[in-house]
């Protein structure tokens, strides 16, 4: 569905109250000072009148682009949601598959909130060679880890954009997640793939009775990268935020996870985190652990690790020549 609209309609709609849509829409905002903050997915956005901002991904814009990106609707759905009007001249319709959600907007109301779209994966490109060259040049994860997750079908190269796509999968193997986020060395775009179900966010499934939780993909790979030994007999979570539902969905999926390390970010929003979740945990009879990174990140500890191990092969040098 492609519709015309109008500059008028356009300006209206990037101008309107975000912290106003979010409570017609039936979710709490908490006022703050001049702004207002929303938690959603175990982020914090700060909204001013039609600006927003997200404090973990870095991002933010207007209206239009916050209802496109937190309530699953493409252009056209947000714009008509927003502006709870059917107006608009429509140049060119396509038909839907039957398979596909739609959720139509009314003139009266905006929905209670609206229903997660469908969700599937991206298209797979023919290889991974632009991803291999960012996980492993320049962010320094090992090839045999590369290699394994990629094995296992929890790594893969989109095909629109060669953004690196992190899958998660629930119990029974079927996909449920997935995060994306650019393989350009100068872009940090991230995000998750329309439909991503929170609860099954990038994992590995090991064995043992321990699991690692991270806020990041990278951050769960560098850690491994760090620690190889048998590091596939344990299962590590990577929650692309600080949300604990993941890591909260594992334990109850699988009883023998006892022994719980969170290794969020060395940061204060991530050590605020890690020690209410661990609170949560201790409360709850499981044995769990901090563990902080000595940078700002465990993909730091990594490269930091790289370039020391790089420098001292430099210092080493080529052995003399023979005489």
């Amino acid at each position: 569905m492609f519709i015309q609209f109008t500059e008028d309609q356009k300006r209206r709609a990037n101008e309107a109250s975000i912290a106003e849509i979010l409570e017609r829409a039936g979710y709490e905002v908490k006022k703050s000072g001049s702004q207002y903050l929303w938690k959603g997915e175990g982020r914090t956005v700060s909204i001013l009148d039609n600006l927003w901002f997200d404090h973990y991904t870095q991002s933010g814009g207007k209206t239009v682009s916050f209802v496109e990106k937190y309530f699953g609707l493409n252009y056209p759905e947000a714009m008509l949601m927003i502006l709870g009007e059917t107006s608009g001249q429509t140049v060119e319709r396509r038909p839907v598959s039957n398979t596909a959600r739609v959720t139509k907007p009314t003139s009266t109301s905006l929905p209670e909130k609206n229903p997660d779209p469908e969700f599937s994966l991206p298209p797979k490109n023919s290889n991974m060679r632009r991803v291999q060259a960012y996980l492993e040049k320049t962010r320094g994860i090992s090839p045999d880890i590369v290699e394994a997750f990629e094995k296992n079908n929890l790594i893969y190269e989109d095909a629109g954009y060669h953004n690196v796509v992190f899958v998660g999968y629930d119990r029974y193997g079927v996909p449920r997640h997935a995060h994306k986020r650019s393989s350009g060395q100068n872009c940090g775009w991230r995000g998750n793939q329309a439909g991503s179900d929170v609860r099954y966010s990038f994992n590995w499934r090991g064995k043992s009775d321990r699991v690692f939780l991270f806020e990041a993909p990278i951050d769960m790979l560098s850690y491994i990268s760090s620690h190889p030994d048998q590091w596939w007999e344990d299962s590590y979570i990577a929650a692309c935020s600080v949300s604990d539902q993941a890591l909260l969905q594992a334990l109850q999926d699988r009883p023998n996870l006892r022994n719980i390390y969170i290794c969020f970010d060395n940061d204060g929003p991530g050590q605020r985190a890690a020690e209410r979740l661990w609170q949560k945990l201790i409360a709850s009879k499981y044995n769990a652990q901090i563990l902080v990174p000595q940078l700002k990140d465990w993909n730091e500890d990594l490269l930091s690790f790289r370039q020391k191990e790089g420098d001292a092969l430099c210092q080493m040098g080529s052995p003399p020549l023979s005489l």
